[in-house]
């Protein structure tokens, strides 16, 4: 069956990095765009970023645009998430979605597949 497995998840400072990984099996991982979204507790979920099935087309949130990058390794099914300059409103579980389809899309009813989330916590 499919699983994607977040890893690299922690509790870190305010300014600290961190690199969130996802890892595919189960599926032909080059046919799927991948996205990364987070929830805070009491909020909905919400797209973070995502990347085309090629690596070749990125797409971001506001609120991580030059702070965040995402890439993917297609031989080695995977997917990654760079935080950078974290700040604590990034605190969240973070998710990383499969969506069968070429092109990543901000809106999570349009991903197939989801991982079970690692928890990101920031403090100042």
């Amino acid at each position: 069956q499919v699983q994607l497995v977040e890893s690299g998840g922690g509790a870190v400072q305010a300014g600290d990095s961190l690199r969130l990984s996802c890892a595919a099996s189960g599926l032909t991982f080059s046919a799927y765009s991948m996205g990364w979204f987070r929830q805070a507790p009491g909020k909905e979920r919400e797209f973070v970023l995502g990347i085309n099935w090629s690596g070749g087309s990125t797409s971001y949130a506001d609120s991580v645009k030059g702070r965040f990058t995402i890439s993917r390794d297609n031989a080695k099914n995977t997917v990654y998430l760079q935080m950078n300059s974290l700040k604590p409103e990034d605190t969240a579980v973070y998710y990383c979605a499969a969506r069968l389809f070429s092109v990543a899309s901000s809106l999570p009813r349009e991903y197939n597949y989801w991982g079970q989330g690692t928890q990101v916590t920031v403090s100042s």
